[in-house]
């Protein structure tokens, strides 16, 4: 019990630090008011056994600078002046959740942020694709995730029980 109270207080401490030195530079989270997240509608690809709309990734090199340029200028990070290859252009709502391509959907992620979210993402597909979980909540699940990090543990627990 002593060293799960341990190593929860030392990851917290990690994600509060690295929040409060990354907060400035970059988005740590999609920010609502230009990411809220858009679902494929313009597909005629199916997947899943709920018959999910499915988009294939198609994101240009210049929309991506244009996210990246909209959320250094609107919110005043500078991921412009960071190493390009620490982000990608993320889909907030993950196309293997049926997410789709539209800027609403896009956000700069930076690694330390994707690689706490990618597990669940991945997760997530599987659990969908096995029909253990239904589009609405794996949506519901990933944006909740990505919106607290500190979650994401319980949130991949929670998950896993599904059948």
């Amino acid at each position: 019990m002593k060293f799960k109270s341990v190593l929860s207080l030392v990851l917290g401490l990690i994600l509060v630090t690295s929040t409060a030195l990354a907060g400035e530079r970059f988005p740590t989270e999609p920010i609502e008011s230009v990411t809220p997240g858009s679902l494929c509608e313009d597909s005629p690809i199916r997947r899943y056994p709920e018959g999910i709309v499915y988009c294939e990734r198609d994101v240009d090199t210049q929309l991506k600078r244009d996210i990246i340029k909209m959320y250094d200028e609107r919110f005043g990070f500078s991921i412009r002046q960071m190493n390009r290859m620490d982000f990608k252009i993320d889909h907030f709502i993950p196309l293997s959740l049926g997410g789709s391509n539209d800027i609403e959907n896009l956000w700069p992620q930076h690694k330390s942020v994707y690689e706490v979210t990618d597990e669940l993402e991945h997760l997530l597909s599987r659990k969908i694709s096995s029909g253990a979980i239904k589009q609405v909540e794996a949506v519901r699940v990933i944006k909740e995730a990505k919106h607290n990090l500190d979650r994401v543990p319980e949130l991949m627990h929670y998950v896993e029980g599904l059948e």
